[in-house]
């Protein structure tokens, strides 16, 4: 059995795609996963499954999200060992940050520097970015709204053939909690 976390991109965050938390617990729970839990209402999920992967369990949970309510999400499935390695990686000193000013955003492949070899990054200072394995570490002193990087590095050119999906510091770091033995 090995314990994931479903990360959901665009759910519940102003638009018309509303899956309640305890929607997709149930989701889970029927799709035969055990220790269903969510964090907050921005499409955090953790679960226990004893079959598949993270490709195909995405997958799995795409599909039955489709299937009933009516709409695509993507998914990305990671476990803890991936979400911890991730969080201990982090280039940023995060323990003197402000959770708000440093995000992960993790992919569904490897993304390598040559998709973000037009952003030049010194017009972009104090923000910065730095890459990781399937993950993307941004420093963005006054928040993700208002961080024109972050924008930059979203845009369909350069995430192209990616899912992404980003989370603040204390999400990462909540995620890792929750996976963990």
């Amino acid at each position: 059995m090995t314990t994931y976390a479903a990360l959901l991109r665009g759910i519940n965050v102003g638009g018309s795609r509303k899956l309640p938390m305890a929607d997709l617990r149930t989701l889970l729970a029927g799709l035969g996963h055990t220790g269903v839990r969510t964090y907050l209402q921005s499409g955090q999920a953790v679960f226990t499954a004893g079959h598949g992967d993270e490709e195909s369990l995405a997958a799995e949970l795409t599909r039955a999200i489709e299937k009933r309510f009516g709409f695509t999400v993507d998914v990305l499935v990671r476990d803890h060992a991936y979400l911890r390695a991730v969080a201990e990686a982090c280039p940023f000193p995060a323990a003197e940050l402000e959770a708000r000013q440093l995000h992960v955003t993790y992919f569904s492949a490897p993304a390598g520097p040559e998709r973000f070899a037009e952003i030049d990054q010194a017009a972009f200072l104090p923000e910065e970015f730095r890459l990781g394995d399937r993950a993307l570490y941004l420093y963005a002193p006054n928040g993700l709204g208002r961080s024109k990087l972050a924008e930059a590095l979203s845009r369909p050119r350069v995430t192209k053939g990616l899912i992404a999906t980003t989370r603040n510091w204390n999400t990462v770091v909540k995620l890792v909690e929750l996976t963990g033995p």
